[in-house]
């Protein structure tokens, strides 16, 4: 009998034996190797690039969003290794049921404890195939039961390539993993920022810790102020709250150094104890006429009008040798492109004379009575005595052939407004002056705060990049140009909706033509842009087409998403679907030089603000 059992016990032996070396041998402990996880297999609705990673409850904690990954071969791999980002997850499910099963759902309706042990499940994006210590794209899928081990925050950061100097904020999921900007590379500032996203988002928060980053690292900043917002930035932070989110981030609130506020002659600013404030005046001659005419919305039968009076001025500086004066002028204007700048030594106030004097014409009033100039600028007053000879006989002699009196008058009317606000040419303020604004380190905050008029807020910003395009050129455009002596500039221009919308770009497609060659050229000079906005719907296809860096606060509207999806790459599905629910401060960020768009809590700005956004 006891002969019988045990030939019985050796016979269910050599049978379990059997069944154990069938389904693939003795199941071994997980290894200790650090590990927090491995791949599954993939199901129906497996998506491709997209790997399903089951951990253990008590490694959860090392997979949270936007963490990397490496996934190593299985035992009985094919020795490929991985690199990943989790992009959804970590979902929480029970061991060996469904989480909606009907014991679970039932207890916990009628307010029992029903906890089964559980598990964790997370989908990691492929970012690449390691290869030879490369990243390269993946060819292939890591196999089932590939382990996943999480990577540091340094190589982390290396493989997102989050390096430069700007200290953007910190990446959320991440304990202290800081994303970083480079400031001198010229592949990425210069290719232009978009910061978009609705109003209490955080991007005036956003835009002032950068200009504060810019200084400290030798960029010329322009900034376009149109409420005076920025005006106190040389003041540290006193906001209660900013003050607690600074100590808590190290860092100590501090004013930008080097700053300076330029207003339009006539306006006001809203920090008027600023140690240096200056008045600026436009300079006619450097405006193209083709982006007057579209700012100023002429129609057909007003834009006749006004390039005929454009041409007779033209002529009249020409008799009176005023422009051009000598050789080197006359080459200056055979090549002068009028798509690009205005006339040389046009001034508004010859300008509005000649509209005058054509109005005159067509209403069939005198134009000289006797030996007086009935002109209302008195333009000629400053010229010499044979030069206003020669401006009265050019007015006696000259066939103008005007008509339409209505078209006149409305075109004499708009530049009539123009002449009263004395916001060009003049003599009691000083025209841009490019060099200065383009020195290393500078600030200069243009308020337009007090400026209401979009359309000679347009103006101050076309002459403004056309003179930097200029000035640009010449620091940057030559060969022999060292590195240290290259002038590094960005622009930002708040309320962009403004400057170039969806509903004008078709009436102003000059002036988006001028911005888009600065903007081209200007990546090749160091001459960076940077648009914000809170209302990025009203930015057209064309513009948004020329950035390439993106910081991209609350956005409530599905349409701009889905917009902002086909403009900016390297964003996956998940952050996509976080965007309308951002909370301030917060921001998908994908920058030029980054391998994959990040979810930032962006740092709090360390100097002052007139509104805490």
């Amino acid at each position: 009998m006891k002969n019988e059992n045990l030939n019985n016990t050796i016979q269910y032996d050599n049978i379990l034996e059997q069944e154990i070396e069938r389904v693939g041998g003795i199941m071994e402990p997980p290894a200790n190797d650090g590990r927090v996880g491995v791949t599954m297999f993939d199901v129906s609705g497996s998506e491709d690039n997209l790997v399903s990673v089951v951990v253990p409850k008590e490694r959860l904690r090392d997979l949270p969003a936007q963490a990397l990954v490496r996934i190593g071969a299985s035992n009985e791999g094919d020795g490929r290794i991985y690199q990943g980002i989790v992009v959804k997850g970590p979902f929480f499910e029970p061991d060996g049921i469904r989480g909606d099963s009907a014991v679970i759902v039932t207890t916990a309706a009628n307010g029992m404890m029903f906890m089964p042990k559980y598990h964790g499940r997370v989908m990691v994006e492929l970012l690449g195939e390691i290869i030879n210590g490369i990243m390269e794209t993946p060819r292939f899928r890591p196999l089932p039961n590939s382990p996943v081990f999480p990577l540091s925050s340094e190589e982390s950061r290396l493989t997102l390539n989050l390096t430069g100097e700007i200290v953007l904020g910190r990446a959320i999921g991440h304990e202290n993993m800081m994303v970083k900007v480079p400031s001198q590379k010229k592949s990425v500032l210069p290719r232009h920022i978009g910061i978009l996203g609705t109003t209490g988002g955080g991007k005036s928060t956003t835009v002032s810790g950068m200009v504060n980053h810019f200084q400290k690292n030798g960029i010329a900043t322009i900034l376009i102020d149109t409420e005076g917002e920025y005006t106190h930035i040389d003041h540290p932070s006193e906001n209660p709250t900013m003050l607690k989110i600074l100590e808590r981030r190290g860092i100590s609130p501090e004013g930008v150094k080097n700053t300076k506020i330029l207003k339009l002659v006539g306006d006001e600013t809203t920090n008027p104890g600023h140690p240096h404030v200056e008045n600026f005046t436009l300079s006619f001659e450097h405006l193209s006429p083709y982006s007057v005419m579209e700012i100023l919305g002429f129609n057909d039968a007003q834009q006749q009008r006004f390039l005929k009076a454009y041409d007779i001025a033209r002529s009249v500086l020409r008799r009176l040798k005023i422009f051009p004066a000598n050789e080197s002028e006359k080459k200056l204007e055979y090549d002068l492109d009028e798509f690009e700048r205005g006339y040389y030594k046009l001034d508004l106030r010859l300008l509005y004379d000649v509209i005058a004097a054509c109005q005159k014409k067509a209403a069939k009033e005198e134009l000289i009575d006797g030996e007086n100039l009935t002109f209302p600028s008195q333009w000629i007053k400053h010229k010499t005595k044979e030069e206003q000879n020669k401006f009265r006989s050019f007015f006696k002699d000259a066939d103008f052939k005007s008509d339409n009196v209505a078209s006149w008058r409305a075109v004499q009317g708009q530049f009539g407004l123009w002449i009263r606000l004395k916001i060009f040419d003049n003599p009691t303020a000083k025209p841009f002056n490019f060099e200065e604004l383009t020195t290393p380190g500078t600030v200069t905050i243009l308020d337009l705060s007090d400026t209401k008029s979009t359309k000679i807020r347009n103006l101050v910003i076309a002459e403004l990049l056309k003179g930097l395009m200029d000035v640009q050129d010449k620091h940057n455009g030559k060969k022999s140009t060292t590195e240290s002596d290259i002038r590094k500039v960005m622009v930002v221009i708040e309320e962009a909706h403004e400057f170039l919308s969806n509903q004008r770009i078709d009436k102003m497609r000059n002036l988006y033509e001028q911005v888009a060659s600065i903007a081209k050229r200007g990546r090749k000079r160091w001459l960076g842009l940077t648009f914000v906005t809170q209302l990025p719907q009203h930015l057209p296809d064309d513009v948004l087409a020329l950035l390439n860096n993106f910081i991209l606060h609350k956005i409530s509207d599905a349409n701009v998403i889905s917009r902002l999806k086909r403009t900016v790459g390297g964003v996956d599905e998940s952050l996509w679907n976080k965007a309308k629910n951002l909370s301030a401060g917060q921001a998908i960020v994908k920058f030029n030089h980054m391998n994959r768009g990040m979810l930032t809590a962006i740092d709090p700005t360390p100097c002052k603000l007139l509104m805490e956004d």
